[in-house]
């Protein structure tokens, strides 16, 4: 099984940037798809971004971030990484990575932990 862990949330200003990760360990071959998700308080949990561990490392934003955040990932290191510049209040929300594996038929879910992002106006 993989397991998820993100990092990198804190407290920043509006305008400034943050990066996040999320390292995977167990058995990271089995990895598909890494998504960035956000939950606010009071709001559905939502996507951020997402990338296809394999076949060209594929990407997808939500409108929102497009220009401001970017997905990234770095293989050797199973860390995948996003990136968020000019960064608003809007933005605060605990960022959770998941991760869509399959090994063989069985296709499975993770989910991180979560981090905390405050942007201050």
């Amino acid at each position: 099984q993989v397991q998820v862990v993100e990092s990198g949330g804190g407290l920043v200003q509006a305008g400034g940037s943050l990066r996040l990760s999320c390292a995977a360990s167990g058995n990271p071959f089995d990895i598909n798809t890494v998504g960035w998700y956000r939950q606010a308080p009071g709001n559905q949990r939502e996507l951020v971004a997402e990338i296809r561990i394999t076949k060209g490392g594929t990407t997808n934003y939500a409108d929102s971030v497009k220009g401001r955040f970017t997905i990234s990932r770095d293989n050797a290191k199973n860390t995948v990484y996003l990136q968020m510049n000019s960064l608003k209040p809007e933005d605060t929300a605990v960022y959770y990575c998941k991760a869509e594996c399959s090994r063989w038929v069985h296709t499975y879910v993770v989910w991180g932990q979560g981090t905390q992002v405050t942007v201050s106006s």
